[in-house]
């Protein structure tokens, strides 16, 4: 594993709180997290946002934050790929750029996510043996210290077979050496346990999953699976991905909600809470979606990010640590490994003639 300073493209002007909320995540991630920030976008805007840190004893290594400029965003309700052609200088294209060049290795965006994703496709590219990229997003599940992978959620709103398989090695990957699981049990989210059940597509991917010696499959995944702990990824189409994402999103912040409004009624739940607060501190760890980051484009031949429109400081922050992660663990260079054994299992050799 590596542990040398990594360098992050920032888009700084991407997302409804930027670049106040950017700049504060990626000061914080430069003073504690040994990483060094590119902040692409308006110099202007992003250097007044720093200025109101400069005086903030959490912020001392300023000097690890550097900005790029860049003139142009891509707005929300633009077409990506019209808007990315014609905004040339865009932050996204700028930020993606530096990775092309080697000038940054990962890249993080609360910007569109649409763009993002055409952005990397058309600067990045995707790695040997891929074809479509997933958005993968953490999830807790009810087993302490222990998470779950789901991709896609988002990226590939149609599947065929093919692709759900290529998300179920990469996933495998990113779970063994980012997440730290030796031995990862793969799912296919579907509505039944048996292999029948289920539309055409998920009846042959999930013999495709039996089949590949790459993927430790353990069988379907219902619903009620997803945050059992029984599964360590989960492979989904981009469309059920995406509303289990929001759903499970909206599910944490009701709960939170309900919690902080039912514990402090009356004298005895204010006295109550404060003796719970530690303890409603690490629930709200364990749940919260800022906590996570934001998700993973695996796929593209570089590291990207893609984290929440509404992203404040702390979700940056922790977007920047996943985007760490990935680089000390070598993630691009065991995926494209892997694709490559598979592509050599699966040749089929020429026939032999006799002389």
């Amino acid at each position: 594993m590596g542990s040398s300073r990594a360098r992050i493209a920032i888009d700084a002007m991407g997302g409804d709180n930027a670049p106040a909320a950017i700049v504060t995540g990626a000061l914080k991630a430069a003073s504690e997290l040994d990483v060094d920030v590119l902040l692409v976008g308006d110099p202007e805007k992003i250097d007044s946002c720093i200025k109101e840190h400069q005086k903030d004893a959490n912020f001392p290594n300023l000097n690890q934050v550097e900005i790029i400029p860049a003139d142009e965003v891509v707005e929300m309700h633009e077409e990506p790929l019209s808007a990315l052609k014609r905004k040339r200088n865009a932050s996204i294209r700028v930020a993606m750029e530096l990775v092309k060049n080697n000038q940054a290795q990962a890249i993080i965006s609360a910007g569109h996510s649409g763009a993002a994703m055409a952005a990397a496709l058309l600067h990045l590219g995707r790695l040997r043996g891929i074809d479509r990229p997933a958005i993968g997003a953490i999830f807790p599940t009810i087993v302490p210290n222990k998470s779950v992978l789901i991709l896609d959620v988002g990226a590939n709103v149609d599947c065929r077979p093919k692709f759900l398989e290529q998300f179920a090695v990469m996933g495998t990957i990113y779970s063994q050496y980012v997440l730290g699981v030796e031995e990862p049990k793969v799912g296919l989210l579907n509505i039944g346990e048996e292999p029948s059940k289920g539309n055409d597509q998920a009846v042959r991917t999930h013999q495709m999953l039996v089949d590949n010696p790459l993927v430790p499959f353990f069988g379907n995944a219902e619903g009620r699976d997803i945050l059992s702990g029984n599964f360590d990824v989960i492979v989904c189409d981009g469309f059920t991905g995406n509303v289990v994402l929001k759903f499970a999103e909206g599910l944490g912040e009701i709960v939170l909600n309900i919690l902080k409004e039912e514990l402090t009624q009356g004298i005895m739940g204010k006295m109550g809470v404060t003796l719970l607060k530690p303890s409603l501190k690490r629930f709200k760890q364990r749940v919260d979606h800022v906590e996570r980051g934001g998700g993973l484009l695996l796929g593209v031949a570089g590291i990207c990010i893609i984290t929440h429109g509404s992203s404040q400081g702390p979700t940056v922050y922790n977007a920047i640590r996943l985007a760490k992660d990935a680089i000390d663990h070598q993630v691009l260079d065991r995926m494209q490994s892997q694709f490559e054994s598979q592509k050599q299992l699966t040749a089929v050799p020429e026939p032999t003639t006799e002389s």
